[in-house]
C-alpha cells in the first residue's frame, strides 16, 4: 500500500485521550503549500488570543512537507509550530533528520497535538495503527535513555522518536525535541510545550512509500537538482566541515561574537572551527539528513582527558559559538561535552550558550547575586557543562537562568538587562549583527525572535559566485553583497523570508536554497507544480511564501505585537563591541528605523504600526483573518 502524496491530518486530544484523522487534500496544499505554511493556518484557527502556552488550548503541530519522503535531496525536514512559552508569541521550529520522513511513511503530513494529558504518555504510531501509551517509566529519563527503553518496549531499534529530555519535563523556557543524536527541534520552549502535555516522546514506524504523480518528470526534476547540487561551489566546504567550517571566515569579519557579545570576534576561534575538529581526532563520521548528499552534521568523540567518554551530534557554527566564544571558552572537548548535556537533556544550545553568558557578565560586573558555589570567570568550561545540567534540572541557580534571560534579568536586576541578549523574550543567534545589516534587519523582523532561521541572508555577505548572483537578482547590482551596508537590505531580508517559508514548506533544508543555492525558486515552482499538478512560476510560488510570512505575522499581530516588537538587543544598538570600536560595527535605533521603514513598505504594511493592513490581507486570500483583527481593532487605518 502506498502514501497519497499529500497524506492525512493525524489529531490527538491528549485531553480526552482520542485520536481521529482527516485528509490534507489538495486544496490545503494550493493555498499554503504544507508543513509550515499550513502549521500556520491551523496555529491560527486552533490556538486562541491570549491562550496560555503551557496550557491545554496551545496546540503542538508537526507538519512534514509536500517533497519529504522522496528521493529529492535535502527533502527530510520537519517544521513544529506552536505558541512560545518564551516570547508568547508565534514559534516555528524546523528540524532534519529520519523523524518527518518515517511520518510521511505512515501516511500522514501533520500531526496536530491538543490538550493536557494528566500523566506521562507517548504516541506511537504504526502505519494506520495509533496507541497513547503510559509513558511513567520514561519521565525523568535523558533522551538516549527514552529511544533505547521505547526501542526495547516496541523490540524495533530502527523505529524514530521524537523525545523531549528532563528540560522540557521541567519547562525550562528553551527546553528542545530531539529527533535523534543530531537533530533538534529547537528555539522559543517548544520542548516545554510538549512537557507540558505531558508527552515524553512520539515513536513513529512507517512502511508505505510515496506515491507521486507523473514519476517521469518528477524523475527529471530531482535529476536536475542532483546536477545544481554538484555545481555549488560551497558544497564540499560544508560536507568536510560542517557548519563551524565558517567560523574562522565569521571570525575575520566580526560576525563571531564573543564574551556575550562584548567582542565581535574570539582569541581562540581557531580551536572551535569545523577544520579544527576535522584535523584533531574528534570527529568520527559526517551524517546527513534523510535524503541529504551534503551530510553536513558531525558525530564527534572525546578519547582522552578529563572528558574522555563524550560522545555527541555536533557541534554546530551556533553552538561552539553560543558555548563557547560567549563564555570565552576555546575548550572544544569541554563544549563537545556541554553540547553532549544539551542534547541528551532537551536544551536549545542558543539559548543555554545565551544565558549562560549573560549571568558570566553578570559575575563580571560584581552584581549581587547568589554564584550557587560555582566559578563563574570567563572561560571556565566545566561551570559551562554544570549549568547546563542544573538548568535543564532547574537546580539552583539553574532555576533561574531556566527562565531566559529576559525573565532573570528581571530576578537578579540591578542593571542586568543591559546586556541580557535576548529581544521578544528569545535569545540571539550567534551572528553579532552589528556587521552584518541584513541580519540585524532579519533578526528585527523574525516573528519568532532575534536569530537567522526565517530568513538566512547569508548571501549579502558575497563570498562566492553563487551569492553574488543571487544580490544580483535581488537587487539587480552585485555591489550590494556587502554586510556592512545598510541599503537594499530591506529588499535582500524580503527574498530571503519569502524563499525560506517556500523551502520549509516544502520539507526542504534551508541550507539548499538560502546558503547552498541549488534548490532555485524555479526549481522548487516545478517540483511544487509536479506535486499538485498546476504549473506555476517562480514568481507565484514566491507570493506563497509571502502568504505565509503573513499569516505568521497576523498571529503576533492579534497577540499585540506592534512596530515596537521588531528590534534587537539594545547593546546592539548602543555599544560598539571592543575589539572593533571606531569601524562603524554598531546598529543604532535610527539605522534600523530606516531599514525597517524600507521593509514594511515592501510588505504594503502600515510603516508606522508595522502592521499589514486589509488590502495585504485581501491580496493574500486572507479576507477572514482581516475580518478578526478588524474586530479585535488590530488593523491599521489606511488612507
Amino acid at each position: 500500500m502506498t502514501t497519497s502524496f499529500y497524506g492525512d491530518i493525524l489529531y490527538l486530544d491528549l485531553s480526552s485521550g482520542t485520536v481521529r484523522s482527516e485528509p490534507f487534500t489538495r486544496e490545503m496544499a494550493e493555498s499554503t503549500i504544507g508543513s509550515r505554511g499550513y502549521g500556520a493556518e491551523l496555529l491560527w484557527r486552533m490556538v486562541p488570543k491570549g491562550a496560555d502556552p503551557l496550557g491545554p488550548t496551545n496546540a503542538l503541530i508537526f507538519g512534514v512537507g509536500l517533497l519529504t519522503g522522496t528521493s529529492v535531496p535535502s527533502s527530510g525536514r520537519t517544521s513544529i509550530t506552536t505558541k512560545s512559552p518564551a516570547t508568547g508569541l508565534y514559534l516555528k521550529s524546523n528540524v532534519g533528520g529520519a523523524w518527518g520522513a518515517a511520518l510521511r511513511f505512515a501516511g500522514y503530513s501533520f500531526l496536530v497535538v491538543t490538550g493536557q494529558s494528566d500523566h506521562p504518555v507517548y504516541l506511537w504510531i504504526d502505519n494506520n495503527r495509533v496507541e497513547i501509551r503510559d509513558a511513567h517509566f520514561l519521565w525523568g529519563k535523558d533522551v538516549r535513555e527514552t529511544e533505547k527503553l521505547i526501542h526495547r518496549e516496541l523490540s524495533d531499534s530502527n523505529i524514530r522518536i521524537a523525545a523531549i529530555g528532563p528540560a522540557g519535563e521541567n519547562l525550562v523556557m528553551y527546553a528542545s525535541i530531539m529527533c535523534s543524536n543530531y537533530n533538534a527541534a529547537a528555539r522559543g520552549g517548544i520542548g516545554a510545550v510538549m512537557g507540558s502535555k505531558r508527552l515524553k516522546a512520539i515513536a513513529v514506524r512507517g512502511n508505505r512509500p510515496v506515491e507521486v504523480p507523473n514519476p517521469k518528470r518528477f524523475g527529471e526534476l530531482i535529476k536536475e537538482s542532483w546536477d545544481l547540487y554538484h555545481a555549488q561551489s560551497g558544497v564540499l566546504g560544508t560536507h568536510l566541515f560542517g557548519t563551524a567550517g565558517g567560523v574562522l571566515t565569521g571570525n575575520a569579519t566580526g560576525t563571531f561574537s564573543a564574551y556575550n557579545h562584548q567582542k565581535s570576534s574570539f582569541e581562540d576561534a581557531s580551536k572551535l572551527s569545523g577544520q579544527y575538529l576535522a584535523s584533531s581526532g574528534l570527529l568520527i563520521r559526517r551524517v546527513g539528513c534523510y535524503a541529504c548528499p551534503m551530510s553536513c552534521h558531525r558525530y564527534s568523540e572525546v578519547h582522552s582527558g578529563p572528558y574522555k567518554g563524550t560522545y555527541t551530534g555536533g557541534p554546530e557554527f551556533e553552538t561552539v559559538g553560543s558555548l563557547g566564544a560567549a563564555n570565552g571558552s576555546g575548550n572544544i572537548e569541554g563544549i563537545l561535552k556541554a553540547n553532549e548535556y544539551c542534547n541528551i537533556y532537551g536544551l536549545d544550545t542558543i539559548s543555554t550558550g545565551r544565558v549562560i553568558a549573560w549571568i558570566f557578565e553578570c559575575h563580571q560586573r560584581e552584581l549581587d547575586f547568589d554564584r550557587d558555589g560555582l566559578d563563574m570567570e570567563w572561560g571556565n568550561t566545566d561551570t559551562i557543562i554544570e549549568l547546563c545540567r542544573r538548568i535543564a534540572l532547574r537546580e539552583g541557580i539553574g532555576n533561574i537562568l531556566a527562565e531566559g534571560t529576559k525573565r532573570a534579568a528581571k530576578i537578579i536586576g540591578q542593571g542586568s538587562d543591559a546586556w541580557a541578549m535576548q529581544a521578544k523574550g528569545l535569545e540571539q543567534a550567534h551572528c553579532d549583527s552589528r556587521s552584518s545589516m541584513a541580519y540585524s534587519l532579519a533578526y528585527a523582523v523574525n516573528p519568532r525572535g532575534p536569530d537567522h532561521l526565517m530568513t538566512e541572508a547569508l548571501a549579502e555577505r558575497g563570498r562566492s559566485p553563487e551569492m553574488l548572483s543571487v544580490i544580483e537578482e535581488i537587487t539587480g547590482d552585485k555591489k550590494y553583497a556587502n554586510q556592512y551596508m545598510t541599503e537594499k537590505r530591506a529588499e535582500i531580508v524580503r527574498w530571503h523570508e519569502d524563499v525560506y517559508a517556500v523551502t520549509d514548506s516544502l520539507g526542504l533544508c534551508a541550507f539548499a536554497s538560502t546558503a547552498q543555492y541549488y534548490m532555485t525558486p524555479k526549481l522548487m515552482a516545478e517540483l511544487y507544480s509536479t506535486m499538485v499538478g498546476r504549473e506555476i512560476e517562480p514568481k507565484e510560488i514566491l507570493l506563497l511564501g509571502k502568504k505565509i510570512v503573513t499569516m505568521e505575522k497576523a498571529f503576533n499581530v492579534r497577540e499585540g505585537a506592534d512596530r515596537k516588537y521588531d528590534s534587537i538587543p539594545k547593546r546592539l544598538m548602543v555599544e560598539e563591541p571592543s575589539d572593533r570600536v571606531g569601524k562603524n560595527a554598531i546598529v543604532s535605533q535610527q539605522l534600523l528605523d530606516t531599514m525597517l521603514d524600507e521593509y514594511y513598505l515592501l510588505h504594503g504594511w502600515d510603516v508606522a504600526s508595522g502592521l499589514p493592513t486589509r488590502k495585504v490581507y485581501e491580496t493574500l486570500g486572507l479576507g477572514e483573518w482581516a475580518d478578526e483583527l478588524e474586530n479585535l481593532s488590530l488593523l491599521p487605518v489606511e488612507g
